[in-house]
């Protein structure tokens, strides 16, 4: 799907469709939301959207997103897994383990799950299935819909006021800083486990 599209797309149903594209990103497979996160911005700056509507539509979209797949895991996924886990080999004591694992990082896992895509899908069933308190799950995804959101938005809007970007290429710049964030993420934790090795008493 081009630029044109999604800009054609949201100039007929509105930005409901914004919303939508959030939405099934977080309950749905895994797709490149940080591209149109971007690109909202850089099309802001060409006055091809509102940034404040833009805005709220994505963070309505994912924020949803997240208490509709918590919901799904509170409610259906537990009983699932508990029926039909052990023909694939997730008995209750592995289901015990990592939930006292997930419920220990819990927060890390759901501000920092928005920026891996897979992890965002699957982190929200989780946080059901695992029955993290629903009030502590709705404070912790709201923050990280906004950390994860407005950035990326911004990032566009400023970067195309700058550089003057051609809205046809941001896909390709969305997936670079994906790239570099992870890449980030993977030195810093790299580096934490050589110090704690390094730390730890012989």
């Amino acid at each position: 799907m081009n630029v044109d599209t999604i800009v054609n797309y949201i100039e007929i149903y509105g930005y409901a469709v914004i919303f939508l594209f959030l939405f099934f990103g977080i309950v749905g497979i895994p797709a490149p939301e940080e591209s149109l996160l971007f690109l909202i911005g850089v099309l802001s700056v060409h006055h091809r959207l509102s940034l404040e509507l833009a805005m709220i539509s994505s963070i309505l979209g994912a924020f949803v997103g997240m208490l509709t797949a918590y919901s799904c895991g509170r409610y259906a996924g537990s009983p699932f897994i508990k029926k039909y886990g052990k023909y694939v080999g997730i008995t209750n004591e592995r289901l015990e383990k990592v939930s006292t694992k997930y419920t220990t990082n819990a927060r890390k896992t759901i501000l920092l799950g928005f920026y891996l895509p897979g992890l965002r899908q699957i982190s929200p069933y989780f946080a059901g299935i695992t029955n993290i308190p629903f009030q502590r799950f709705f404070i912790f995804s709201l923050i990280g819909t906004l950390l994860w959101v407005i950035p990326f938005i911004l990032a566009g809007y400023f970067a195309g006021k700058v550089f003057n970007i051609n809205p046809a290429y941001v896909p390709y710049l969305g997936i670079i800083l994906l790239f570099i964030f992870i890449l980030y993420v993977l030195i810093k934790y790299i580096k934490r486990k050589k110090t704690e090795s390094t730390n730890r008493p012989t």
